[in-house]
């Protein structure tokens, strides 16, 4: 499948057949990693990650599954470029292309990423923007995969706020025939562009796809239960109102029993312990949930060699 030179924005520009080719692609280079064969597809090319908002997770996996290509990166921060600020947003995507083969981008606008992309003539990751975070649920479908064996037929139910993941869970399960089930208090809902996407995927792959505002009732027959911090980075003011609202939709024993007896959870870190999911529970998951942590650098590199090599 020939993905060169396209751009990896959201998950709602990609087909289920692409997802699906960049997810087995994703297996196949992992199994090289764990054999010691680095194979490199991308030698002499080059990565530039810029971050407006910092990550422990995206710039190490960028960085490193880049080396494991055979490419090399390079890493601007906030105060380093000031993304769209010093200079248009136009003139930074036409400049750094001329250095560069892709750019990441983590930020808080995602219009701003969407023109970053228009200008740019080098393909463009989205590495998180308040909208989306495709690269997240990447990592979240191959490990639900590598776990089950499948996708098709499977309950997914996302408890807490509809944030970006919620968003991009709805797109990415959709597609690919996972049943989705978001749990959030109501005014907390994924955006609505997302969810109609949803329904519409969900159509053709056979999936089913919800919104129900009691957790307990949720969980009922899932196989697997997500959760996310219920403030996102930029709401650090709304912590303690959140707390509050959110505090009956914390992923903890006695809901994790009213799921599937395989049920497995995962969270797309950093986890605030004791809030959005017990100590106890994520240290019963621990594993996969890590996995899933580790899983962030096989799917990007999937996504990197595909629309670059």
């Amino acid at each position: 499948m020939n993905l060169k030179g396209k751009d990896f924005i959201s998950l709602t520009d990609f087909s289920a057949d692409e997802i699906l080719y960049l997810l087995n692609y994703a297996q196949e280079l992992k199994e090289q990693t764990k054999n010691g064969v680095l194979t490199p597809v991308l030698k002499d090319k080059n990565l530039i990650l810029i971050f407006s908002k910092p990550s422990l997770r995206t710039r190490v996996s960028f960085e490193i599954g880049m080396k494991q290509l055979g490419g090399s990166s390079l890493t601007l921060k906030q105060d380093e470029i000031n993304l769209g600020v010093r200079e248009t947003i136009s003139d930074t995507a036409r400049v750094l292309s001329r250095y560069a083969d892709c750019v990441m981008i983590r930020t808080f606008a995602h219009k701003d990423v969407e023109e970053f992309a228009k200008y740019s003539s080098v393909p463009v990751i989205n590495g998180l923007t308040d909208d989306s975070h495709p690269c997240q649920i990447m990592a979240d479908l191959l490990t639900i995969k590598e776990h089950f064996k499948t996708l098709k037929g499977l309950k997914l139910v996302y408890v807490g706020d509809g944030n970006n993941v919620a968003n991009s869970l709805l797109a990415g399960c959709a597609l690919t025939g996972v049943d989705v089930t978001i749990s959030c208090p109501e005014g907390y809902e994924p955006m609505e562009k997302y969810f109609s996407f949803a329904k519409e995927a969900a159509k053709k792959s056979g999936a089913k796809v919800e919104i129900e505002h009691n957790p307990q009732k949720a969980v009922s027959g899932a196989n697997i239960i997500y959760t996310d911090v219920w403030a996102s980075m930029g709401q650090e003011t709304q912590a303690d109102e959140r707390k509050e609202i959110f505090k009956s939709y914390q992923v903890n024993e006695e809901l994790v029993a009213k799921a599937q007896s395989n049920v497995i959870v995962l969270h797309c870190l950093p986890a605030h312990r004791e809030e959005e999911i017990t100590h106890n529970v994520i240290e019963k998951f621990a594993d996969i949930i890590f996995e899933q942590a580790e899983n962030r650098m096989h799917a990007q590199k999937a996504i990197m060699a595909a629309l670059v090599k």
